[in-house]
């Protein structure tokens, strides 16, 4: 998770997970990435306010990475969140050194909007970069 800027990882438990995934409704939902069965990553939305949904979404296998199913999933998601749930905007936010999800953001159609300097903290100190992006429903 270096590339997006946690270089000593989450630092987190399968029990926090599945503790924090039994608070998700509606509103907030997660949805874990399996490939053959073996979780690879994660897909989340939550809603921001009218008609808008946050995203996230995170090939956390390195051994899975670049090999295109970050792009199909994002769109996917983006298609059953428009069509499903009936958001007009989809936002989402990435640190600036993560070029790779730059790039799938771009190539599904987000159009950067924005670049928030000194955003936060990594684990280690050091202040961030944070690229906004957006897609409004077509």
């Amino acid at each position: 998770m270096a590339h997006a800027g946690f270089p000593n990882g989450l630092g987190t438990t399968a029990q926090k997970i599945a503790a924090s995934l039994a608070g998700d409704n509606d509103e907030n939902r997660r949805c874990i990435i399996e490939l053959h069965g073996t979780p690879i990553g994660e897909m989340n939305y939550r809603t921001k306010g009218e008609n808008v949904a946050e995203i996230g979404i995170k090939i956390c296998d390195a051994t899975q990475q670049n090999n295109g199913y970050g792009t199909t999933l994002l769109r996917m998601f983006v298609r059953e969140l428009f069509s499903r749930h009936g958001f007009e905007k989809i936002v989402l936010d990435t640190n600036a050194n993560n070029k790779r999800a730059q790039h799938v953001y771009e190539k599904v159609g987000f159009e950067r909007v924005g670049v928030r300097e000194n955003s936060w903290k990594n684990q280690q100190g050091q202040l961030q970069l944070s690229i906004d992006y957006e897609l409004i429903r077509k």
